[in-house]
């Protein structure tokens, strides 16, 4: 349940006449544009917010991959927590602007899921299925009814592999999706062919920091330019724009340009409409009700009814924010419209029926936030688990008195509503069955219209003798998850085969209530009970290899859930089997190293050191401060010198540390994470830009070992071709592009067709000591257990 604080948060995010206002624009327009792109925060916002919020366009964003591959600049989720956190985003993201979501992908198991970098569509396609994408594309097309698809970005070399591939499957599926033969399981789900009128891309680059596009963009025929302003809130629509991306922040979006964006030049690719000059891309659509009236035989009385609900309409716009005036022309207006509905022919329905439906629930929305009928809902707890309960809570409108009101929830399949209280606070007691299945993560979609989640809250109105309904969110989403959930620690043990040790110490925590636990042990392995807690224990010769114990609550497997939380997302959490991971392999560490991680909790590396066995300490502020000649090694974490000032202003007082005799090592980072080339490293050492240039995305590309006999590549551990193997998403990224003369480069690796890379692992030696500066995803490895991670990381680590 929200707390007081993030209640009053919520209330001045979203204040009632914005609320309103944003409700009413809607219904000016009739026309719906799709954006579409490979992850979240790859849409257009400022454009999206323009044609929303000025024009009353329904706007759709259409994602193929939740994100789970990306990086996260706030905090520890990776892979499939990572993807529920930028869903969640995407979601909020999305509410600034009003627009709806579709979502193609449905996390880290789904096929179509982020992978990683990629340098092509092809490579792309090849992990997702070109025909799968598409499929989905066309059904979203067939659903969702664009007139207009803009992709984001263009399908040029230079250009990430996803939006390439996003970019040629949403103009493929233009064609597919108004073929009446292609995927025929559409139809029998009840998805009619679909025709979307017009196809732009974008004439611009997608050049910068990390996109590198090798061709122009192409010709602009016509730029969409955002004069005005946005009447609710008097803000600029590319400023709306960064309101939106602020809610991207894992991606470190939000930017606070002193002009903001206004001009979006478009180049119409594909159009079903006959030529003529543009104007603006809505040119040649149905842009309103009155404009339908003008189909072709349509009966008198269907036509005059749509141009009265379109005159009802504008007098409701003109009328604000005076609320009963605008309820009594909404009124009107529903009522012509459901006679359109009626009696309109088969042929105008066929075309334009759902136009019709749509602006009919939009009517019902605006409606309900004009007379003031519900505030809020939320449900105490906000996750259950089978067989448990929850009190959901409505809390009505100041006018709610003056109606007729049936409040409803919609809740998943096992779940039984009852209503407990009435009044202005009615309440309703929630249970769920003993074998009611757990929540999914991901959603198929999110609606700005409302009824998103696993459960809302449906709300009915005898309003001017109409029966008015909508759909509401809860404060908070509604999730069944499970009844225990178990943490273990450690969760995975990194054991050298040579040692004597065959016994490991494990503690369980279990959460929920009580019950038995147990655990499904590998051959040569045993999970002993010792008391309260466990202990692995090895039976016989430890052999390499990687290992998994199974836990299970009871019969059936166990469950780790981690919390998520963001104040600009709220609360989320991800559930992965509980699951002990033993990694066995031949590792040696180097003698008398004592290390110092500075780590911005993007990595867990200071904790892999710590199991890996080594004499390992996170520095705070305080420990950087102090005497740092007590370490013999001190490693930096990916972008750390971004996210922490503390490291920042220590920069000297790190390069003499090196010069006194220490190892620094920096893990990569990107020119924007406060990297300076000239002050940063000990000495200039440049981040390769733009970054697609600057990286190996294919986790198997032939590496090059250059100095076979340099110290961080001969001991403890001999370095040898095994240790590239079984290497996850991609080698290395943010490669140096330049360095000092006294930077040896050990490696060599580089992409299909691409010339070799150096800047993979860099070292040197200065004054005493030496700086190592590593841009292979080392951390993501170990995440991995991939073997050769931590043998090269413990060469690495090792005093200078």
């Amino acid at each position: 349940m929200l707390s007081a604080r993030e209640r009053i948060e919520k209330q001045m995010g979203a204040p009632a006449l914005v609320r309103l206002h944003r409700k009413l624009s809607r219904l000016k327009s009739t026309v719906t544009v799709m954006n579409t792109g490979a992850h979240p925060d790859d849409e257009q916002n400022g454009l999206l917010a323009f044609l929303r919020l000025e024009h009353g366009m329904r706007v759709i964003v259409a994602c193929s991959t939740r994100g789970e591959g990306g990086q996260n600049a706030l905090g520890p989720e990776r892979h499939g927590a990572l993807g529920v956190l930028r869903s969640r985003e995407m979601e909020e993201a999305a509410r600034i602007i009003d627009a709806d979501v579709a979502w193609l992908g449905h996390g880290p198991d789904d096929t179509i899921h982020d992978f990683g970098f990629s340098k092509d569509g092809d490579a792309t396609f090849a992990r997702w299925g070109e025909a799968r994408i598409v499929e989905r594309l066309v059904r979203a097309y067939r659903k969702e009814r664009p007139d207009i698809v803009i992709p984001t970005f263009l399908d040029v070399p230079g250009q990430h592999g996803h939006h390439r591939a996003m970019t040629r499957a949403a103009e493929a599926a233009i064609v597919l999706a108004a073929d009446a033969t292609a995927f025929p399981e559409h139809l029998a789900e009840g998805l009619k062919p679909w025709r979307v009128a017009k196809y732009y891309l974008p004439a611009w680059s997608g050049g910068g920091g990390t996109y590198d596009d090798a061709l122009p963009p192409p010709d602009a025929t016509i730029t969409v330019e955002a004069c005005s302003r946005d009447k609710a809130t008097g803000a600029e629509y590319g400023r709306i724009g960064e309101w939106s991306r602020y809610f991207h922040a894992s991606q470190g979006m939000g930017d606070w340009p002193m002009q903001a964006k206004s001009v979006w030049p478009l180049h119409l690719k594909l159009t079903s409409i006959a030529a003529s000059e543009e104007r603006f891309i809505s040119d040649g659509l149905p842009n309103s009700l009155e404009q339908l009236a003008a189909f072709p035989d349509l009966p008198d009385e269907v036509a005059a009814a749509l141009i009265s609900a379109d005159t009802a309409i504008a007098a409701a716009i003109e009328a604000f924010p005076h609320r009963e005036a605008i309820v009594s022309m909404l009124t009107h207006a529903a009522r012509h419209l459901e006679r359109v509905a009626a009696n309109a022919p088969e042929a105008f329905l066929g075309l334009h029926g759902h136009r019709i439906e749509r602006k009919i629930i939009e009517i019902d929305a605006a409606i309900l936030e004009a007379a003031s009928i519900f505030e809020r809902a939320s449900a105490d707890p906000c996750s259950i688990a089978p067989g448990g309960r929850s009190v959901l809570t409505a809390e009505l409108g100041e006018n709610a008195g003056e109606y007729k009101i049936r409040l409803s929830p919609l809740l998943p399949a096992g779940i039984a509503s009852e209503a407990a209280s009435f009044g202005r606070e009615p309440t309703f007691l929630l249970t769920a069955e003993t074998h009611t299945s757990l929540s999914s993560h991901f959603l198929p979609g999110w609606s700005a219209l409302g009824g998103n989640g696993h459960a809302c809250i449906q709300v009915s109105a005898e309003i001017e003798g109409r029966n008015v309904v909508g759909l509401f969110d809860l404060e908070e989403p509604f999730a069944v998850n499970a009844a225990q959930t178990l943490a273990l620690h450690p969760d995975a043990l990194i054991i050298p085969v040579g040692t004597a040790c065959r016994e490991w110490p494990i503690k369980a925590d279990l959460a929920g209530a009580p019950a038995t636990i147990a655990f499904d042990a590998p051959a040569g392995w045993a999970m002993n009970a010792n008391g309260d807690n466990w202990i692995a224990a090895a039976q016989g010769k430890i052999e390499p290899g990687l290992f998994d114990i199974r836990a299970r609550i009871g019969s059936h497997p166990a469950f780790e859930a981690e919390t998520i939380y963001y104040s600009h997302i709220g609360r989320a959490e991800f559930r992965r089997p509980a699951v002990l991971n033993v990694l066995a392999l031949d590792l040696q560490l180097p003698e008398g190293a004592r290390i110092a991680y500075v780590g911005g909790g993007a990595d867990k590396v200071g904790l892999w050191l710590a199991r890996m066995g080594l004499d390992v300490i996170d520095l705070d502020a305080v420990g950087l401060a102090g005497d740092l000649s007590q370490f013999t090694t001190i490693v930096v974490g990916i972008f750390a010198f971004g996210l922490r000032k503390d490291l920042a202003a220590i920069t000297q007082r790190l390069h003499q540390f090196v010069e006194n005799g220490g190892h620094l090592v920096t893990l990569y980072h990107r020119p924007s994470d406060g990297w300076h080339p000239d002050e940063t490293p000990v000495l200039p050492l440049q981040i390769g830009s733009p970054s697609v240039r600057w990286r190996v995305t294919d986790p198997r590309a032939e590496v090059t070992v250059l100095s076979p006999d340099h110290v961080l590549l001969s001991g403890p551990n001999a370095i040898h071709p095994g240790d590239w193997e079984g290497w996850n998403k991609e080698r290395g990224l943010y490669f140096a592009s330049s360095w000092d003369e006294c930077y040896v480069p050990l490696l060599s690796m580089h992409d299909v067709n691409e010339q070799p890379l150096k800047g993979a692992l860099l070292s040197a030696e200065i004054g005493k000591g030496r700086h190592t500066h590593v841009s292979l995803t080392l951390h993501h490895q170990m995440d991995r257990l991939v073997p050769g991670a931590f043998r090269l990381m413990a060469n690495l680590v090792q005093p200078a």
